[in-house]
C-alpha cells in the first residue's frame, strides 16, 4: 500500500479525530487535507509509522486552529457567529457519526491543550507520548491536562443531586415530548398556569415573545421545532436546562423552573459565554 492509500484508509478516522477537536466539519476538513500536504513534502516515500504520522500532524493542525480562535476571543464557536450552510452541515455530520452534542459543548469549555490531550487520550487512546509531541509538553504534562479536561466534562454543580436527576428527567421527557409533537404529553409535564418567554433576539418567526397556560404553550412549540430537534439536557448556571447547539454550537439556553415535579415556567434566553454548562447527571 502507498501513502496516499494509507492516508485514504486513515482519513475517516483523522476527520472524527479533528472534528472533535474543533468542533467543525469544515475546519476538520481543512486541518486533514493540510496533514496531507504536510505529509507529501515531509515523507514523500514511505513512513514507518504513517498512522502515528497522520494523527499527530492533524491534531497539531487543530491546537493551532484552537490557539488561533482563543487568540481571537472565538471559543466555543457559538451558532450566531457560524454561516447556516456550516451549521447544517456540522448537524448532519453530528446525526450520521452520532457524536455527542452534549460533549462537544463541553468540550468548547476547555482549554486548547486540554481540549486535545482529552480528545487524543481519553476517545481515541493516543499515548501520553504522542501526545506530548503533540502539544510540546511532558507527557507528565499531557497526562495531567487530560485528566483536568476529564475532571471539567464530569464536573456537577453544587446541589441535591436527587433533585438535580429528577429535574433532568423532567427536562428529557419535555424535550422527548416535543421534538415527537406529543401535545398532551407535554400538557402533562407542566403546571397549568406555566409561563414561557422567550428573548426577541432568539425569537423564531411565528412565535409570541411569552405564552401563558399549559395547552397554549404545548402548542407553541412547533414555532421551536428544529431547534427542539438540536437541544440536549444540561445544568446550566447549577439548575435543570436544555441547550439548542445546532451543529454542536451552542445558542440558547432553556431554563425550566419544575416544582412538584410539573414545569412552572419556561424561559429561553441566547447562550452567554459566561453561562456554566455542566453534565446533566441524569444522562452523563
Amino acid at each position: 500500500m502507498d501513502l496516499l492509500d494509507e492516508f485514504e484508509a486513515a482519513r475517516p478516522r483523522l476527520l472524527s479525530l479533528a472534528h472533535r477537536i474543533v468542533g467543525s466539519v469544515h475546519d476538520a476538513e481543512d486541518a486533514v487535507q493540510t496533514a496531507w500536504l504536510r505529509t507529501q513534502t515531509a515523507h514523500p516515500g514511505k513512513l514507518d509509522n504513517p498512522d502515528g504520522w497522520f494523527t499527530t500532524v492533524t491534531a497539531r493542525l487543530c491546537l493551532d486552529q484552537l490557539r488561533a480562535r482563543d487568540r481571537r476571543g472565538e471559543l466555543p464557536l457559538l451558532a450566531e457567529a457560524v454561516p447556516d450552510e456550516q451549521i447544517a452541515a456540522d448537524e448532519e455530520f453530528l446525526r450520521r457519526e452520532d457524536v455527542s452534542r452534549a460533549l462537544l459543548v463541553l468540550l468548547g469549555q476547555l482549554t486548547p491543550t486540554q481540549r486535545v490531550a482529552y480528545v487524543l487520550h481519553d476517545l481515541f487512546a493516543v499515548p501520553f507520548d504522542r501526545i506530548a509531541a503533540v502539544l510540546g509538553a511532558s507527557p507528565a504534562a499531557a497526562k495531567k491536562l487530560a485528566s483536568r479536561a476529564r475532571i471539567r466534562l464530569r464536573e456537577r454543580n453544587p446541589g441535591p443531586e436527587p433533585s438535580l436527576v429528577d429535574h433532568a428527567r423532567v427536562v428529557d421527557a419535555f424535550l422527548a415530548a416535543a421534538r415527537g409533537g406529543d401535545i398532551d404529553r407535554l400538557v402533562a409535564l407542566m403546571a397549568p398556569d406555566v409561563v414561557r418567554t422567550v428573548d426577541l433576539d432568539v425569537l423564531p418567526d411565528g412565535a409570541a415573545a411569552a405564552a401563558y397556560g399549559n395547552r397554549t404553550v404545548a402548542e407553541e412549540t412547533r414555532h421551536f421545532a428544529d431547534r427542539v430537534h438540536a437541544s440536549v439536557p444540561m445544568v446550566v448556571d447549577g439548575g435543570p436546562a436544555a441547550l439548542m447547539a445546532p451543529g454542536g454550537h451552542p445558542l440558547a439556553v432553556i431554563r425550566f423552573d419544575i416544582r412538584q415535579g410539573a414545569i412552572a415556567r419556561i424561559s429561553i434566553a441566547r447562550y452567554r459565554r459566561t453561562d456554566h454548562v455542566s453534565p446533566c447527571p441524569a444522562l452523563a
